[in-house]
């Protein structure tokens, strides 16, 4: 069975880094199309950032210049580095997996921006 697993979260001061990972396991055959989203109390889950199966990286506009995404297809692991950090990247962030079937996510790794 496919799965996600995140890891990296935790606090952090406003301007700080955190590095989010995510490594899949299971019967994945090809590269695959990752991702970030983040869901904030009472906010909606947005997408944060892809990676597509060649490479390609996506954003939303809050995050632009400051996260990074990449891939290490050796590993079956994407990663999510996290620089200038603000209170308002304060959410659980959840990995996910595009497979033919649909989209594996993960448990969710809380991070915690203060003031």
């Amino acid at each position: 069975q496919v799965q996600v697993v995140e890891s990296g979260g935790g606090l952090v001061q406003a301007g700080g880094s955190l590095r989010l990972s995510c490594a899949a396991s299971g019967r994945i055959f090809s590269i695959r199309p990752m991702g970030w989203y983040r869901q904030a109390p009472g906010k909606k889950r947005e997408l944060v950032a892809r990676i597509s199966s060649g490479g390609v990286r996506n954003y939303v506009d809050s995050v632009k210049g400051r996260f990074t995404i990449s891939r290490d297809n050796a590993k079956n692991t994407v990663y999510l580095q996290m620089n200038s950090l603000k209170p308002e990247d304060t959410a659980v962030y959840y990995c996910t997996l595009e497979v033919v079937t649909g989209t594996i996510w993960g448990q969710g790794t809380q991070v915690t921006v203060s003031p």
